[in-house]
């Protein structure tokens, strides 16, 4: 008997064998499939799925016989991937073979006589094992044969490259979570502690101009406005930041149940006194099951924007509620001005403002509705708009039951 030599790149097709994560996992039904149509069309009591390593072959699927694994120098897979040809390496009688003939896999169970194997190999051509098909008896493989075994180790192939892309997709998910994570916690913690000197600051700008600006020239009392407004408008990204950081923790865990009238007079309590509107709410329903949280916090962005960017004396808001088969639809239709429709995807994306201010003359910071999208989905629900320049626009979201 002559033991398997080392590949010529031992350690890089060990490096490949390792990425796969295949090692010892529990069968699978698509490789058992594969090792028992290979032993079908083959006409072979035995087919396997033979892995090699540095010390063994491994079995990820074995048809026909026990064993999960041998040593590595016993291994047929062994010469198999050294072999030199690119055809299937096939071994007629292995009792005549010099380097089989005293083999404890031929001389004891399973009495292997024949043996053909198609190395399992990447696209760069490096081995990690074969699929394989074994007689207890002298045989050979027809043309067809061999092609429906080569195309069946591609199919091998196939299945250990999902499984490494599926491993890959799910890592760089979990460090696309944690990177996220890390990045609301910054954005919390630094918002949160701006808020204090930021407070400071325009207190000490109020104080500055209520008690000393009768003392101030014109030019100063032009920096103090503007120290003023700019300060107002760093609290309102501020407030945005933490608002954002916090949309995570609203998802489905606590829903209630939510009295949709209530709904619409606590909403409209919080805008009547700035602005002069008409909250209509249509609905079929008495109350929905939801987080009364996040919906609150969705539907005060949405009137907000509609309130703020709305070029008529009276802005008439429509809230619409129903129940469809995902679970709720909710929409928001104004009166308003409208969106371009080159704008309509933009909105939510965080830190993208449109160039017109608010009928108040002030820009908004982007948060707003990147926020409301995050909380949407945190529902399972999804959010789109349907606007038209001097019609309005009309915010729809789904929340799933």
């Amino acid at each position: 008997m002559k033991p398997p030599k080392n590949h010529d790149r031992e350690s890089e097709r060990l490096k490949l064998l390792e990425s796969y994560s295949i090692l010892d996992t529990l069968p699978e039904t698509e490789y058992d499939n594969l090792t028992a149509l290979a032993s079908e069309i083959c006409n072979m009591p035995i087919s396997l799925v033979s892995l090699l390593d540095d010390k063994r072959q491994w079995f990820k699927s074995h048809f026909g016989v026990d064993a999960t694994e041998t040593p590595k120098e016993y291994a047929f897979c062994g010469h198999a991937i050294n072999s030199s040809s690119d055809e299937v390496f096939m071994i007629e009688d292995a009792r005549k073979d010099e380097r089989f003939n005293d083999n404890p896999l031929v001389t004891n169970d399973p009495h292997v006589v024949f043996y053909a194997g198609v190395p399992l190999k990447n696209s760069e051509g490096l081995p990690i094992g074969t699929l394989c098909v074994i007689d207890n008896k002298p045989n050979k493989l027809s043309k067809s044969q061999i092609n429906a075994l080569t195309i069946l180790s591609d199919q091998v192939m196939i299945l250990l490259e999902l499984r490494k892309n599926k491993i890959e997709l799910e890592k760089a998910n979990r460090e696309l979570k944690e990177n996220n994570i890390e990045l609301e916690r910054f954005a919390h913690v630094a918002a949160h502690d701006l808020k204090s000197p930021l407070n400071n600051i325009s207190a000490l700008a109020e104080y500055l101009d209520k008690d000393y600006g009768a003392k101030i020239d014109a030019n100063g009392r032009t920096l103090i406005r503007l120290i003023k407004n700019s300060s107002e408008t760093l609290k309102k990204l501020i407030v945005g930041l933490l608002e954002y950081s916090k949309s995570s923790q609203l998802g489905k865990e606590n829903d209630s149940k939510i009295d949709l009238k209530i709904l619409r007079d606590d909403i409209a309590g919080l805008f009547s006194a700035e602005f002069k509107c008409d909250i209509i709410l249509k609905s079929d329903l008495e109350y929905i099951i939801a987080n009364k949280t996040a919906i609150e916090q969705i539907l005060i962005n949405l009137l907000a924007n509609a309130l703020k960017y709305s070029d008529k004396e009276l802005t008439e808001v429509e809230l619409e509620i129903k129940k469809v088969m995902v679970g709720y639809q909710i929409s928001v239709k104004d009166n308003g001005s409208g969106i371009l429709k080159k704008d309509q995807e933009k909105i939510f994306q965080i830190f993208e403002t449109l160039s017109h201010k608010d009928r108040l003359g002030r820009s908004g910071n982007g948060i707003g509705l990147a926020t409301v999208k995050k909380v949407v989905g945190n529902l399972g629900g999804e959010i789109f708009v349907e606007s038209e320049i001097g019609k309005g626009s009309k915010f729809v979201f789904t929340v799933a039951d």
